[in-house]
């Protein structure tokens, strides 16, 4: 079954109050500066004041036209608008630049609306999130928000660790123009694999800036601008952050993630801020990619949900705790009253000599050696990335087997090990590049030998960082947050490389700017493990059962 028929089957087994509804098509909403938006409007056919929920979107109004009709069957007004520049809304796609004004000028139309009783909410994920930030102090006194894979700011999803997403970005820019150009099409490649292949085939030639062509046919505006105006730019990105703006005045938000998400060190950011203020949201983590179905469906779910308690009054279905998390080896949902639910045990687990990993202190010893080439680089394998194939948690042999990375494994574990948090390496390593890649993953390995990605991370050193004694970095990698359960006989096994291509742009060695490289430089890689350099994982170890 695909995506999209499993994600429609899956909406009708929801808990129905269902009415019928009134689609009010080729709306044009006025925005400040003239430009006009797109939308639709969904109404109930019930007697009586409804709330309204916004959606705000660049992906065409036909895709998420079925979950407006889910809502509006369940009492609420819903308002369906494409961003700037997306489907038939005018002005120019500059991603991020607009929403605030936009959604603004939105929050006014609605409220000058005959069927508007003042209580919004607005849901959605990933950019429909992000749009959701953009206005967060300016909805009116009855709101909710409802919050999905997805963060107040972007800098940090577009250059990750120093390096640029370059797999996420290139796959989203196919998505976007696609959906708008040739829908159907569109929709075959991101289900066939089609989308990530021309990605991979596009990020294999160089300079990076014409990549926009290599995958699209035409130059996009918006990328062009990020490579000329946005890498290592503070003022570009500055009003772009609408971190800020979260506080003790946001509405009741409820958060809905994957351990398996590119964005969830961020959206846990902006829970804890929001935690901070004093607000009680809830959270449910799930072990989900960004775009895996049960994620989506649980999106949605979780959006009336939250709509009924905080805009209708009726909190019967919402749970007595309200932070959910799976926990993966485990197998099972636990519930919480926040997030990290305890102060967790710092276990640390060190990098030896022969492929080993173990708790027992280093001794003198030699690094480990291999050689990065940017023009065979080592390939992304699973992981938390956006891409409709392949994400998640995966089979690492393939990335295990190559020349260009390493391998720890501990022994067989006698008792299990519960982690929850983030996990924290520091590894020490010398390049004879400046411009050097670091990746770091941790994997399960079970009683077969199935080695399975739990969470990574990747840091970016160039010539302009500062030089430290021996040129040997210690470098703190801070990995994605997770929930895992190792079992008894499962080993831990820790993968160091230099690169995760095309999830990250590749390093191309050379000092040359990211956009404009042309030229490709190998780099000899040390690893050590010795008492002046001990390499090793911290794990956030914890006992769920005392919780």
């Amino acid at each position: 079954m695909s995506f999209a028929s499993r994600f429609l089957a899956d909406l009708y087994k929801l808990p129905r109050r269902k009415c019928g509804i009134v689609r009010t098509r080729n709306i044009r909403v006025p925005m400040y500066d003239g430009v006009a938006l797109a939308t639709e409007h969904f109404a109930p056919k019930l007697p009586g004041k409804h709330p309204t929920i916004l959606m705000r979107e660049p992906y065409g109004l036909s895709g998420f036209a079925t979950i407006g009709e889910v809502y509006a069957e369940r009492g609420f007004h819903v308002v369906l608008q494409a961003c700037r520049g997306t489907d038939k809304s005018e002005g120019e796609f500059d991603p991020f630049g607009h929403e605030r004004d936009d959604g603004l000028a939105t929050i006014d139309w609605i409220k000058a609306q005959p069927w508007f009783d003042g209580r919004l909410g607005t849901s959605g994920p990933s950019y429909l999130g992000y749009a959701q930030w953009a206005i967060c102090d300016a909805l009116p006194k009855q709101s909710a928000m409802a919050i999905k894979v997805t963060s107040a700011e972007f800098r940090s999803i577009v250059f990750p660790g120093g390096g640029l997403a370059v797999g996420l970005w290139l796959s989203w820019i196919q998505t976007v123009e696609g959906l708008r150009g040739n829908p159907m099409r569109t929709a075959q490649r991101m289900f066939t694999g089609g989308i990530e292949r021309t990605t991979l085939r596009a990020t294999m030639k160089l300079p990076l800036r014409d990549a926009d062509k290599r995958v699209t046919g035409r130059e996009v505006p918006f990328w062009r601008r990020w490579m000329d105006e946005a890498i290592g730019n503070d003022a570009f990105w500055q009003p772009l952050d609408h971190t800020h703006r979260i506080g003790a005045r946001t509405p009741p938000v409820s958060f809905t993630s994957g351990w398996y998400d590119f964005m969830l060190d961020q959206l846990l950011r902006d829970y804890a801020t929001l935690v901070d203020a004093g607000h009680t949201p809830q959270l449910t983590v799930g072990p989900w990619f960004h775009v895996s179905p049960d994620l989506q469906m649980e999106s949605v779910k979780q959006t009336l949900e939250w709509m009924n308690a905080k805009l209708l009054g009726d909190a019967t279905s919402l749970r007595a705790k309200p932070v959910r998390l799976y926990i993966s080896g485990l197998g099972e949902w636990r519930e919480f009253d926040s997030y990290p639910p305890v102060q967790a045990d710092n276990q640390i687990w060190h990098i030896h000599p022969e492929k080993v990993l173990s708790q027992r202190p280093v001794r003198a010893s030699a690094p480990d050696t291999y050689t990065y080439d940017p023009a065979h680089p080592t390939p992304s394998v699973g992981g938390a990335m956006f891409a409709f194939n392949g994400a998640g948690p995966v089979d690492n042999a393939p990335l295990e087997k190559r020349d260009d990375v390493l391998v720890y494994t501990s022994e067989p574990l006698f008792n299990p090990i519960t982690i929850l948090g983030q996990v924290r390496i520091a590894l020490h390593a010398r390049s004879t590049l400046p411009n050097t890649d670091f990746f770091v993953r941790l994997c399960d390995v079970d009683e077969k030998g199935l080695s399975t990605n739990i969470c990574d991370g990747i840091i970016r050193k160039t010539s302009a960082d500062p030089a430290v004694a021996d040129d040997i970095w210690k470098l703190n990698f801070r990995m994605h947050a997770t929930a895992h359960r190792f079992n008894r006989n499962h080993r831990l096994r820790v993968i160091v490389a230099s690169g995760a291509h095309p999830r990250y742009a590749r390093n191309t060695g050379t000092d040359e700017a990211l956009g404009e490289a042309s030229h490709l430089a190998s780099a000899d890689i040390e690893i050590f493990h010795d008492p002046a350099h001990p390499s090793a994982i911290h794990l956030p170890v914890v006992e769920l059962d005392r919780i």
